[in-house]
């Protein structure tokens, strides 16, 4: 899987957990970064992470990139999409792998039946699947759809699920829902386990 880059998206407002910086969020224990990384570190090469803020704390895990957002929206926190751009142009591989950074269930087999998809698809890329349900932040895409998405980005495309439809993506099937699950609680709203990391 060295021909693979991993991209951890982090770069978000944190909105639904009350602005906090969700990859710092504990969850089980530990911040939820570090088991997002700890499954899915293995199954590719080079590992980024897509963050806006704690950028040294994220230095921690893997390259930090943040949203390159110069020529396509002039806006920090702009979304996925920013942040899978930036990923796109940083990586030297074929291919980037991207997850996001509150799924600490995340299936460890996920990069390799992505590839394996989309290689024998002969498709730019491929995303998860649950009950015919797309899971449009678990995907795999060619890093040369870089110019395309920049492009589409600035035609004021926010959507994950969207794009990965415009470059006819293949979904593969996965049966564990709480796999993809994403930890969205903050204290006080049902999730007594999560709250913000105080420490590194």
């Amino acid at each position: 899987m060295k021909n693979v880059t991993g991209l951890v998206l982090a770069g978000g407002r944190g909105r639904r957990v009350g602005g906090a910086d969700k990859g710092w969020l504990i969850y089980e224990g530990r911040p939820l970064i570090v088991s997002v990384v700890e499954r899915f570190a293995p199954q590719v090469g080079p590992l980024l992470i897509s963050a806006n803020r704690n950028l040294e704390r994220y230095a921690a895990f893997g390259e930090v990139v943040g949203d390159d957002v110069a020529d396509v929206s002039g806006e920090r926190f702009a979304g996925p999409l920013i942040g899978a751009l930036s990923g796109l142009r940083r990586a030297r591989t074929d291919w980037v792998a991207i997850v996001p950074c509150d799924a600490p269930h995340l299936p460890t087999d996920l990069v390799p039946r992505l590839l394996r998809a989309a290689l024998s698809n002969d498709v730019m890329a491929a995303c998860a699947s649950v009950h015919g349900h797309l899971q449009p932040v678990f995907a795999l895409v060619k890093t040369s759809c870089a110019d395309g998405l920049a492009r589409s980005i600035a035609n004021g495309e926010r959507a994950m699920h969207r794009w990965l439809k415009a470059l006819e993506a293949a979904a593969v099937d996965f049966d564990d829902p709480q796999a993809f699950t994403n930890i969205n609680k903050p204290i006080g709203n049902g999730n007594r386990e999560t709250h913000a990391a105080d420490g590194p």
